[in-house]
């Protein structure tokens, strides 16, 4: 049967960034036509009792409008909107969603952690260079939640699961220095295998990594995490300032700043699926589009 070519973007409001995707689907076929992002770091705008500050919610509004502009120029017929962890424990989240809407006209579905974890599921399988042989594990690592999951190509997810740490919430928490000193790896290292305890999560064949930390570690590591590529990243990170990593890796240095606390997560997930991981290239944004060609 004959696919229609569709131009669609996804808005991916998230703890860390607000992203852009848009690209062309053809059945289940992606093709990236543009990417953009906007380190929003909505976390950092939060109050106590995790309301989101009314400049943090005017920042985001903006940037969603400029990345829909962006996506309307090049003709997206069909623009989705999502958002995350920081935005749905946000007890004034309607707010944002609001002026969201009243900036750009478009609605906004706020992702349950559920959801989050099949959407990056269906988006690392969908760009994933050979089908899996078996069951797969996908480690989706947000700035301020980490989803689990593991099922079988393209969209059957049978076992799943959100604990509330990224690398935004364990870097505020735990890493202020630059770059992080030992004590405060330790710390944070800590706090990541706090969450993780007694998780029993399946072990699958094979398992990848997708989100902001994942894409920017295939730059420093290369596209297969195990000890070794670790191990050298954390050497890497803890030695040297941010900007001059960023400046020698051609990052964002505050994507660097983020990527200590991303790679702790990440290793942990590696030994909970006691497996390597390889960087996948799709997630969130690319299963939102996936979803919407059916």
């Amino acid at each position: 049967m004959a696919h229609t070519l569709v131009r669609r973007a996804c808005i991916d409001i998230g703890s860390n960034t607000t992203r852009l995707l848009v690209a062309d689907a053809e059945g289940h076929l992606l093709r990236e036509v543009h990417q953009e992002r906007a380190f929003t770091r909505i976390t950092r705008g939060l109050e106590p009792d995790g309301t989101i500050a009314p400049a943090k919610i005017a920042e985001v509004a903006a940037a969603a409008a400029s990345q829909l502009q962006t996506a309307r120029r090049l003709g997206a017929n069909e623009v989705r909107a999502v958002a995350t962890a920081a935005i749905r424990h946000a007890p004034n989240r309607a707010v944002l969603v609001e002026a969201i809407c009243a900036a750009c006209g478009i609605s906004i579905t706020i992702l349950s952690g559920q959801e989050e974890a099949r959407l990056a599921f269906v988006g690392a399988v969908g760009t994933m260079d050979h089908p899996p042989a078996g069951e797969l594990g996908v480690v989706d690592v947000g700035g301020g939640s980490s989803e689990l999951v593991v099922g079988i190509a393209p969209d059957h997810v049978s076992w799943s699961s959100s604990f509330a740490i990224g690398s935004g919430t364990l870097a505020d928490e735990c890493l202020r220095s630059d770059p992080p000193s030992q004590r405060e790896l330790a710390a944070a290292r800590s706090r990541v295998d706090r969450a993780l305890r007694g998780m029993a999560a399946p072990r699958p064949p094979e398992a990848v990594a997708v989100g902001g930390s994942a894409n920017s570690l295939r730059r420093l590591a290369g596209p297969r995490l195990d000890q070794a590529a670790f191990a050298r990243s954390f050497r890497l990170l803890s030695s040297h300032p941010a900007a001059e990593v960023a400046r020698s890796f051609t990052l964002d240095a505050e994507r660097v700043k983020l990527l200590p606390a991303g790679l702790l997560i990440l290793e942990a997930a590696s030994e909970l699926f006691g497996t390597t991981l390889q960087i996948a290239r799709g997630g969130v944004r690319e299963g939102v589009l996936l979803d919407a060609s059916g």
